[in-house]
């Protein structure tokens, strides 16, 4: 009895491994040009910025060595207070404008009015981005000393000033309540009619089924707005500079000073300490901002 073997299959895998390399240097040849955006308009600043950062020149021979002399000057004095007022100022306005932004967000993404919805997010993504000084233009018509509203509700009687850290908190909270919002709807969009029904079975209330279902799920999103939303407030300049001025010490201010020699002269170096330190700042929250945004998304996924 003769037996015949089949033909050996004809393996494709060679073929397919060779499309799949070409696609992803395809996908890798779309993305340098981002890639040499990012290097030019980022990469050379920050170089520039760490070597100015280790850098003390001396007056008398003009000679540059290298030494930690300007970070620990940035960390000192007035420096250090400055730092210290941004970080409150920005912890504090972020704290509000989370719980004013959860609450709006909500109230929004229960009503039953899709043009009501579609109004307030589209108001937020405007109101996010409105800063700088037309924003401190508008609070000092508003607010300020001879505001519209401070004069006819007799505000200054009362001892209130703008031109102080609750006044800026509230100038800051004009664009963080709106970046809260569209930040956190989406988490609340995620969150499953199938929970509260379950819940409600259960005999959970209202308040149960927030405390033990809905804000352990919404917490990574929470936590990731706040994040964001103290990042935003710690970088922001113009709003401060064209209000307040030097009256509330905040570390941007410093650094402008710094570079324009309004206080010192030579402390351009001191400035770049400054930024040095509002990037480890930063760096910080986005080391918590990135994996609560990752958790946050394998749950409401």
């Amino acid at each position: 009895m003769t037996v015949t073997s089949a033909p050996p299959p004809v393996v494709a895998a060679p073929a397919a491994a060779a499309t799949g390399r070409r696609r992803r240097s395809a996908g890798w040849l779309a993305v340098v040009p981002l890639l040499v955006f990012v290097a030019i308009a980022f990469g050379i600043p920050a170089l520039a910025m760490l070597n100015g950062a280790f850098t003390v020149k001396d007056p008398a021979t003009g000679a540059t060595s290298y030494t930690t002399a300007n970070l620990t000057t940035s960390l000192h004095g007035a420096y250090l207070t400055a730092l210290l007022g941004s970080v409150k100022l920005s912890a504090v306005s972020a704290c509000i404008a989370m719980l004013l932004g959860l609450l709006l967000a909500q109230a929004v993404v229960v009503s039953r009015f899709r043009a009501l919805r579609e109004a307030v997010l589209t108001a937020s993504g405007v109101l996010a981005n409105f800063g700088g000084v037309p924003l401190a233009f508008a609070f000092v018509a508003t607010l300020g000393n001879s505001g519209v509203l401070t004069r006819h509700l007799g505000l200054a009687d009362a001892g209130w000033t703008l031109y102080s850290f609750w006044g800026l908190t509230l100038t800051y909270l004009y664009f963080l309540i709106p970046l809260m919002v569209l930040t956190i709807t989406p988490a609340l969009d995620g969150l499953r009619s199938q929970w509260r029904e379950a819940a409600r079975n259960n005999g959970a209330t209202h308040a149960q089924y927030w405390r033990h279902v809905a804000l352990p799920v919404l917490a990574p999103s929470l936590l990731g707005g706040l994040v964001l939303l103290f990042g935003s407030a710690f970088a922001a300049y113009a709003t401060a500079a064209a209000m307040v001025g030097s009256s509330v010490p905040l570390v941007t201010l410093q650094i402008a000073d710094a570079i324009s020699g309004n206080v010192l002269v030579g402390q351009e170096n001191v400035a770049l300490a400054l930024s040095l330190d509002m990037v480890l700042v930063a760096g910080l929250v986005m080391a918590v901002y990135l994996p609560l945004q990752r958790r946050s998304a394998r749950w409401l996924a």
